[in-house]
């Protein structure tokens, strides 16, 4: 494939044109050759490298993880172990957040059913507070 300009890899890979250019920025494309008109020229490796970048954002990982990962793969070694951890990681930190949810879910069920049984709405302060704090979901 021949080169590309920024536009066409940003078409090509379903982004926009600026996020390539911060990708390269931030180290997680190569720095690209120049035209003599100054634009940035790009190959199939590049495009290849975006799929994965974008893949790993669609795990959760976030754009420094990634960049350790091709910073690996760079100095010819295998990934793998470290990608492992990172998932692990982000494995947790779901579970975490999911447990979060669960009891977010419950406080605004009680909520609703507090304001069904009782025909008074605890929806604005303080009587949201009230209620909240009754249930004992709250911070303290």
């Amino acid at each position: 494939m021949a080169a590309m300009t920024v536009s066409k890899l940003a078409r090509q890979v379903g982004t926009s044109a600026d996020t390539v250019r911060y990708y390269e920025r931030f180290g997680l494309l190569r720095e690209a050759d120049r035209t003599s008109a100054g634009y940035r020229l790009f190959g199939e490796s590049d495009v290849e490298r975006m799929r994965f970048i974008q893949a790993a954002q669609r795990l959760g990982l976030g754009l420094a993880e990634i960049r350790e990962l091709l910073d690996i793969t760079e100095h010819g070694l295998c990934p793998c172990g470290h990608a492992r951890a990172l998932l692990e990681a982000k494995v947790a930190e779901i579970e975490a957040q999911l447990e979060t949810l669960t009891a977010m879910r419950g406080t605004i069920r009680s909520v609703l059913d507090t304001e069904a049984e009782t025909g008074r709405c605890f929806s604005c302060p303080p009587d949201l507070l009230q209620i909240t704090f009754r249930n004992g979901d709250h911070d303290g």
